[in-house]
């Protein structure tokens, strides 16, 4: 304590919380070459190969894809950190009221896969090149699981990224931008399940957009890929 002829210690500063750096169209396209470029690719060959269905989704194939993911996801992160964001932001963070949340979103994603198909016939979906896959698809529960799992968190995270990258630009840019870049990784499962995408994504990226949260729409990817998948 000071003494009488003495003035008080300055009380220790407490830092500031340092905001969240706004990431930028240039940050956004960058992203969306690295983390989706070569999915992009894929999925645009099989559109031009009119949407060979192949042998499906295999373990073997799925493992792959987990490996590619965690290691694009990893490079994506390190630029952002190296561009001045603090990559423990752009992660979802795991709640009960989140997954509460998300489960809700699951459901409201259901739906949109109810109004793509509502007016299509069994023999035009059966038709459809993810039906083809799907029926030929052969996977563990434990792959499952990890698939989903992964990616689901995974193009969440960089998704709902291009949304903030876009925000200042309006809601129908921010929220279309993420959604065509959602579309074109899956446009090999033909004309519904497009439209199914368009409709689970818009439906995702307006969540965020409104909310922010990104736990709810990772964690309803995560159970979206795993009921498609068991």
């Amino acid at each position: 304590m000071a003494g009488p002829d003495q003035p008080d210690s300055p009380e220790p500063e407490t830092p500031e919380p340092v905001a969240a750096r706004v990431p930028g169209p240039a940050e956004a396209v960058a992203v969306t070459i690295l983390c989706f470029g070569w999915f992009i690719l894929i999925s645009l060959s099989a559109v031009g190969a009119d949407f060979p269905a192949g042998e499906g989704f295999s373990d073997s194939g799925f493992a792959d894809t987990i490996v590619v993911e965690l290691v694009l996801g990893a490079l994506a992160l390190a630029f952002l950190r190296f561009r001045g964001h603090d990559w423990r932001s752009l992660l979802p963070r795991p709640s009960l009221a989140g997954g509460a949340v998300g489960a809700l979103l699951f459901v409201a994603g259901l739906a949109t896969w109810w109004l793509a198909t509502a007016f299509a016939d069994t023999r035009e979906l059966q038709a459809q090149p993810i039906a083809e896959i799907m029926s030929n698809t052969r996977i563990s529960l434990s792959m499952a699981l990890a698939l989903s799992v992964v990616n689901g968190v995974y193009e969440e995270t960089f998704l709902c990224f291009l949304v903030d990258a876009f925000r200042g630009h309006g809601a129908s840019v921010a929220i279309g931008v993420s959604t065509l870049v959602r579309l074109l990784y899956h446009v090999y499962q033909g004309p519904i399940g497009s439209l199914s995408i368009v409709l689970y994504g818009a439906l995702m990226s307006a969540f965020y957009w409104r909310a922010r949260w990104l736990w709810p729409v990772a964690f309803a990817h995560v159970l979206t890929d795993l009921v498609a998948l068991t």
